[in-house]
């Protein structure tokens, strides 16, 4: 069981070698830069972090994805962006060798990526080439119409093999929520009956793809999703940091299964030039509490109370006592703590 947040005596940045950022919800959301980002990022490198800009999101080309992490003050090339596009195609050429020929369902990032990676992409209908394809590589694409979808799920249901770039349900936008490639992947799986290769995270191959090429002994992944940033940092053994900036909050954590808990938790990311303290247990009246700074937590008749003992210090330690509480409830018990009228205090940040 993986029951309490880890600590590091020393800031993040300076313990690992390769900060492995997820981006939507990170470091951007739409075209805004999370508020302290850049300023975050500059102060990691500075430590001596190496990092990676690896993103589910198939639509852009790591070109258009590093302009606009420039454009917000956070430097990047395009050397430093991996996606779920190029890690689908490295799956494509891995099973069907360079120079298949293959459907590209998607945006300009999952085309780019297929040509990139020596493979011949074709529309899904036959008079564009589709009637010669060896597989189906789907990805979002904001502009992909109904009428290729309706053709690459009758091809796909047919028996021509199918790679998805990822499975991500949702997404952060300018907007609010948005829903993700994961919608089509589902729909597409209800008329077919198949289960794509996934290649995005939660699953492997782009995690593996990034270490591939960024090299690192020791890379941490970032992110704001549970279930996917953090359940494919489980998977493929590495360290994880959960920022709060995105997807995943209060409600997500104190439910997370063991598979899907990160090892760090702070609320943006300034979380990796600090140190992370060790939430400790201490019994309690009414059962074990979980002390933080001088934050405490602890579940009484299935709630979680959260509250500072004299001046509250850093506001993530609240979070980190209030994890530490829930999951070693749900560890004892099974059930997930009640946070019904639970406030738990945020982190203040400058204005955009």
């Amino acid at each position: 069981m993986v029951a309490v947040l880890a600590s590091s005596a020393v800031p993040l940045a300076a313990h690992y070698d390769l900060g492995m950022l997820d981006l939507d919800g990170v470091v951007y959301i739409g075209d805004h830069a999370v508020p302290g980002a850049a300023a975050a990022l500059s102060t990691a490198r500075e430590s001596g972090m190496r990092l990676a800009f690896i993103t589910n999101n198939a639509s852009r080309t790591p070109e258009a994805v590093a302009a606009h992490l420039t454009d917000l003050g956070v430097e990047a090339g395009a050397a430093d962006v991996v996606t779920s596009a190029q890690a689908a195609a490295r799956v494509a050429v891995e099973r069907f060798g360079e120079g298949a020929p293959v459907v590209c369902l998607g945006g300009a990032g999952l085309l780019a990526a297929l040509v990139a990676a020596g493979l011949s992409p074709v529309g899904v209908s036959d008079a564009d080439g589709g009637g010669k394809a060896v597989a189906v590589v789907t990805g979002y694409g904001p502009d992909v119409v109904w009428r290729d979808i309706m053709h690459a799920a009758v091809r796909i249901r047919d028996g021509l093999p199918w790679i998805a770039s990822n499975t991500d349900g949702t997404f952060p936008s300018a907007a609010g929520i948005a829903p993700g490639h994961g919608v089509l992947v589902d729909m597409l799986n209800r008329f077919t009956g198949v289960t794509p290769v996934v290649a995005g995270k939660p699953e492997r191959p782009l995690l593996d793809e990034t270490v591939r090429r960024m090299g690192g002994e020791r890379p941490l992944m970032i992110g704001d999703r549970l279930d996917t940033d953090i359940e494919g940092a489980r998977r493929v053994g590495t360290d994880s940091l959960l920022v709060l900036t995105g997807v995943s909050g209060i409600a997500d954590l104190v439910a997370a299964p063991p598979h899907c808990r990160p090892t760090y938790l702070a609320s943006d990311l300034a979380g990796l030039s600090v140190p992370h303290p060790d939430p400790r247990s201490y019994a309690g009246e009414t059962g074990p509490e979980w002390v933080v700074g001088a934050w405490s937590a602890r579940v009484a008749d299935g709630r979680l109370t959260v509250e500072a003992d004299g001046a509250p210090g850093d506001t993530d330690d609240a979070w980190r006592a209030a994890v530490a509480a829930a999951w070693d409830h749900l560890d004892r018990t099974g059930d997930v703590a009640d946070i019904a009228g639970l406030s738990l205090p945020r982190r203040a940040r400058p204005e955009r």
